[in-house]
């Protein structure tokens, strides 16, 4: 079976649709199997997105995005280091 992502906001909709059903006493594994997911994805929904709004997932994102960027820069930057490096010692 192929694997849905789904974008934060969709996920802060489901929980929150989760918790208006949990209310009203229905099982998580019924509510689970409504929203199309499994019983492990909304717990692990849950532990990361409850209690968040949209807006502040949003800004949850922004320095994991930031983080990927530096990181690959570093990365460029070692590489660079270590080819020049080589060609002062003259292993080429």
């Amino acid at each position: 079976m192929a694997r849905k992502r789904y974008t934060p906001e969709q996920i802060i909709g489901m929980l929150r649709e989760a918790e208006v059903r949990l209310s009203q006493g229905e099982k998580i594994g019924s509510i689970a199997r409504l929203l199309g997911i499994s019983e492990q994805s909304y717990y692990r929904w849950r532990r990361e997105y409850g209690g968040l709004k949209t807006s502040q997932a949003k800004r949850l994102k922004d320095p994991e995005k930031e983080n990927q960027r530096l990181r690959k820069a570093v990365s460029d930057l070692t590489l660079d280091a270590l080819i020049l490096k080589e060609v002062v010692e003259g292993k080429y």
